[in-house]
């Protein structure tokens, strides 16, 4: 029951064309300001403060918080519009779990995985390793910093690939849940500095993905580390989105995605999820739509706010 007024190319980096859209029913619209306009605004990026002005005073935005980024100006055009804003990483599901974080999370522990693959190939400055091995050669070896989901899939992805993985987390339970889920016994580790510093010596990769509730992710692996591994090893940083947990680490982007420290390559693109826009935008949608048609049979999203706790949760801005 819904009318969807969708921004021309809108889709196209996540190879969903217009005639795509056009065909579903939508109205597809050149015009920034018509689009904005709308009671129901649905965003995969924050917008921006001009963006805001466009909307329309008691609309609806739901779109991603970047809460390092945010500024104070942002909130303000919001209250000055009246606009109730959703987040989507804090939208809650059963359980108190958090769908969209948890499913970007999964994305970003195989994406890790997998560009690390590729980084270690000769052709992209790593060292000339397959991660898997072959017969008589052995494997490339992981330390996964993190038992979080992230580091869930990202050793699902390695062991999968056949590489030799190592896992460290200061949660003791969480590397007796990984060890589970896996299925099998697996090399797991605290925080030690002094058996981290000697692992990290022999990796081939390491693939940072420890989140903080309180903000920065702490670093846990000093400059000092880092010069000492193998000339050619890879470093990803999926932490970066925080700061980072690798000392040397820094934020790039997709057109230079990687910085050679200490000969080592450093991985620091943030939203890793984004290197795979059209897995992350169907994943995205299969959380956000059913929210959208269940405000539909409310009558409003208000309807659906009034209903659950579950939605209210990521209201960060209600009517001023």
């Amino acid at each position: 029951g819904h009318r969807v007024v969708v921004e021309k190319g809108a889709g196209d980096r996540s190879n969903y064309t217009d005639h795509d859209y056009s065909e579903a029913g939508a109205d597809l619209n050149p015009s920034k300001e018509q689009v904005y306009k709308s009671n129901i605004v649905v965003k995969t990026s924050p917008p921006s403060i001009e963006e805001i002005g466009l909307m329309s005073p008691d609309s609806v935005l739901i779109s991603p918080i970047v809460l390092p980024k945010m500024e104070v100006a942002y909130i303000h055009a919001l209250k000055k519009k009246r606009i109730i804003a959703l987040a989507m990483e804090y939208l809650q599901g059963e359980k108190g779990t958090f769908p969209i974080v948890r499913i970007m999370s999964e994305i970003a522990g195989m994406a890790s995985v997998f560009t690390a693959a590729e980084l270690l190939s000769h052709t992209k400055g790593g060292r000339g390793v397959l991660l898997g091995g072959v017969s008589g050669v052995p494997p490339a070896k992981v330390v996964i910093l993190g038992a979080g989901v992230v580091g869930e899939f990202a050793t699902k992805t390695a062991l999968g690939l056949g590489a030799s993985v190592r896992i460290f987390d200061n949660d003791i339970s969480k590397l007796m849940r990984i060890q589970n889920l896996i299925g099998r016994h697996l090399h797991t580790s605290t925080f030690n500095p002094v058996y981290l510093g000697y692992q990290l010596i022999s990796a081939d990769v390491v693939i940072g993905a420890v989140h903080s509730k309180t903000g920065r992710s702490p670093v846990l692996v000093t400059e000092d580390m880092v010069s000492k591994m193998k000339p050619g090893a890879v470093i990803v940083d999926v932490s970066i989105d925080q700061g980072g947990c690798i000392e040397t680490s820094e934020v790039t982007n997709h057109k230079k995605p990687v910085v050679v420290k200490h000969d080592v390559i450093h991985y620091g693109v943030p939203n890793i999820a984004s290197k795979v826009p059209r897995t992350a935008s169907v994943a995205i949608s299969n959380i956000i739509t059913p929210l959208l048609i269940k405000a539909g049979s409310y009558g409003s999203v208000e309807g659906l706010l009034y209903d659950g706790t579950s939605v209210r949760n990521g209201v960060y801005t209600y009517k001023g």
